[in-house]
This record gives C-alpha cells, sequence and structure tokens, in this order.
C-alpha cells in the first residue's frame, strides 16, 4: 500500500515502471577519459637521470668492456684477436686459478658463518634500551667504518710473529703459540679469515639489533610461562623471527667474502707462496701486473657470475620458506 497524507515520502516512479516494482539501480555516470599526464610521468625520470648516467657510464659501460675483453686477446697497439671462450677455459685448467678458487671459497664460507655467528651473540648481549649500551654498541661498531689500511696495519701489528708479540702473548697465557701467523703457509689464511670475521660482524650486529626489535615480547613471556628454558626460547622464538635478517645477511656476507680484495692486498698480497691468493688478487695481478687482461676479464666475469648466482639462490630459498610459513 502506497502511503499517502502530508507526512509521506514521495516515492518516484520512473516513466515505465509499474508502482510497486523494486526500484531500478541509477544508471551509471559515463566515464571521463583520463588525459595522460606527461609531465607527471616525465618528472622522475628528470631527476633520476643523472644518477643512472653516472651509474651507467661507471659500472654497465665498463662491464659491457668486460665481457667484450673477456672473448679477446688483448694486444695494446696491435689490437684485439678473437679467442671466443679460450680464456674462460684458461680459467678453469689453470692451476693458479683453480687454487685462487678454493681459497676464496673457503674464506667467504668462513667470513660469513664467523661474522653472523658472532654478530649475533653480540647482538643478544647487546639488546637493551639503556644508556650505557649505546656507548658499547658505537665501541663494538667502529672496526666496521675504520679504513681497511688502518685494519690492515693493526692486525700486522698484533700478528707479530715473535714470542712477545701481542696476540703470541695471549697464546702465551695459554700455553699455546708462539704462531707465525701471516708468515707461514699452514695459518696465514685462517690469520686473514679472523680479520674478516672481526671487521664484519659489527656490521651483522646492528643489522640484528633492527630485527631483535621487531620480535614479539609476548612469545617470550608466553615460552617462558610455558617453562622454557633460555636455550629453547632463542631457538623455537629468535631465530625463528630472524630468519628474513638471516637471508639478508647471509646474502651480504656471502658477496663480501667472495669479493674480498683489501684484507689479502694488504696483509700478505696473497702470500705466503700463494697460500693466500683469492680470484679478486688474482685477476688484479694478471691484469694490472702480466698484461693477461682478456684471462683477467674472463675471470671477474666468473666472479660476478657467481654472485649473482648466488643471491638468486638464496632468493629462492627465502621464498619457498615463505610460502611453506604461509
Amino acid at each position: 500500500m502506497q502511503a499517502t497524507g502530508p507526512g509521506a515520502t514521495a516515492t518516484a516512479v520512473r516513466p515505465g515502471r509499474q508502482a510497486g516494482q523494486p526500484a531500478l539501480p541509477p544508471a551509471p555516470a559515463p566515464r571521463r577519459r583520463r588525459r595522460f599526464d606527461l609531465s607527471g610521468a616525465l618528472s622522475p625520470w628528470l631527476f633520476l637521470a643523472p644518477a643512472l648516467a653516472i651509474f651507467a657510464l661507471f659500472k654497465f659501460w665498463p662491464m659491457a668492456q668486460a665481457v667484450q675483453m673477456s672473448l679477446h686477446e688483448v694486444r695494446p697497439y696491435l689490437g684485439d684477436r678473437w679467442v671466443g671462450l679460450d680464456n674462460y677455459a684458461q680459467v678453469f685448467v689453470d692451476e693458479d686459478f683453480l687454487a685462487a678458487i678454493g681459497h676464496t671459497v673457503v674464506l667467504a664460507v668462513g667470513q660469513t658463518g664467523g661474522s653472523i655467528l658472532l654478530g649475533m651473540a653480540l647482538a643478544l648481549l647487546l639488546e637493551g634500551s639503556a644508556r650505557h649500551l649505546w656507548v658499547v654498541r658505537t665501541a663494538v661498531f667502529l672496526p666496521t667504518v675504520v679504513a681497511m689500511a688502518v685494519v690492515a696495519e693493526v692486525w700486522r701489528i698484533m700478528y707479530y710473529p715473535a714470542p712477545d708479540g701481542a696476540v703470541n702473548s695471549v697464546l702465551g697465557w695459554l700455553g699455546l703459540g708462539p704462531s707465525q701467523f701471516l708468515n707461514s703457509e699452514d695459518t696465514s689464511l685462517w690469520s686473514v679469515m679472523a680479520v674478516g670475521i672481526w671487521r664484519g660482524a659489527p656490521y651483522d650486529m646492528m643489522i640484528f639489533l633492527a630485527g631483535l626489535a621487531g620480535v614479539d615480547r609476548n612469545l617470550y613471556e608466553a615460552a617462558a610461562v610455558d617453562g622454557a628454558s633460555v636455550w629453547r626460547r632463542l631457538w623455537h622464538v629468535t631465530v625463528p623471527a630472524l630468519r628474513p635478517v638471516f637471508a639478508i645477511l647471509f646474502t651480504l656476507a656471502a658477496i663480501r667474502g667472495l669479493r674480498v680484495f683489501t684484507e689479502i692486498f694488504l696483509l700478505t698480497n696473497g702470500g705466503p707462496n700463494g697460500s693466500t691468493e683469492v680470484m679478486m688478487t688474482l685477476i688484479y695481478k694478471l691484469g694490472l701486473e702480466r698484461g693477461e687482461l682478456g684471462i683477467a676479464a674472463a675471470g671477474s666475469m666468473l666472479l660476478l657470475g657467481a654472485t649473482v648466482l648466488l643471491t638468486l639462490l638464496v632468493r629462492l630459498a627465502r621464498a619457498r620458506s615463505e610460502r611453506k610459513v604461509a
């Protein structure tokens, strides 16, 4: 029944519709054609253009040149000669390169694992909001910001191979040593690895501290109420919560380990007898000291490929882990 009278609400009836039928939805408004904002689209690229130009000039152009050189026998003033993949084959049969690849892998694995473990231990010890912890964190982080030349010189003094050297004195208190450290083929690589761990751990510590700030404290309290010990809380609460941090740190530390150069160059320069020769120092010597630029470029391309492959594997493993959690 339709309401009538002064207080009744009038219901509009469209022409052609009978009273009592449901109201039809309003007709959609005609779409306005959006105008393409050319200036808005170009503005970000104009701001990025100087940085992109510099990046292309100093990154991509040298990389393209290295690819070209790796396929040629580089002969300055005589013209390059096409050799195809011979330079890459030379890398895989050269004993010096094979030894350098082995040293690089050992150093990368050792420095990555050591710096991550030590960085996490430091982060767990120095986590908190107390003021004095900022001072301690700053002191611990100093090795990361100090120039590598200074760090190398300090460790050369600490590694003095005499019994009264700094590190040998500490070993003497424990009934060990003295050791030759950088002067012995048996200990030189491990000595360089220790320097890399000492310098990389504070950087990892800061990233761990940022990750620990995001861990839900209620989980710790719930685990403590259930009677979980400190180690079980660490293993079942902290480590799973830091899984993304581990993935990032593993990628960064592994790349840092594969591209290690300055420490080796300043501490041992690949010696003694090539016991600390790594890919980067060997590429440097081949290219700039022996003039074998083609083989050096092939080695650098293989190192770049290993770095890219490692990054992709870590990202795939992380994506698979996230899918399992979801």
